[in-house]
C-alpha cells in the first residue's frame, strides 16, 4: 500500500501575523537595525513587541508579526538577519 502524501502543509501562505523573534548582542541600534530588514522583506501586521533586555542587559529580544508570502520570503529574511553581526539566533 502506498502511503499518498495527504496531510496539509504545516504553514499555508500567505500568513498572517507569522512570527518573527530575533535574539543578540544588545545596542542602541537592534530595534532599528533588525526592523530595517524585515521591512526591506515584509509587511508588519501591526506594531512589533516591546524590545525585551536579558537581566545584565547583555542581550535583546524583538518579536515582530509579518505577512509571510511563502518560504522563499521567510529564507531571504532569515539568511540576511543572521548577517547581521548582533544576531544571536532567529525563531
Amino acid at each position: 500500500m502506498s502511503v499518498e502524501n495527504t496531510q496539509r502543509p504545516l504553514i499555508e501562505f500567505p500568513c498572517q501575523d507569522y512570527p518573527i523573534k530575533v535574539l543578540g548582542d544588545a545596542f542602541v541600534e537592534f530595534e532599528k537595525e533588525v526592523l530595517a530588514v524585515l521591512l526591506k522583506h515584509a509587511e508588519l501586521c501591526g506594531n512589533p513587541s516591546p524590545l525585551n533586555e536579558s537581566r545584565n542587559g547583555r542581550f535583546s529580544a524583538l518579536t515582530v508579526k509579518i505577512v509571510a508570502t511563502g518560504e522563499p520570503q521567510l529564507k531571504r529574511l532569515h539568511e540576511e538577519l543572521k548577517d547581521l553581526s548582533f544576531v544571536k539566533m532567529v525563531l
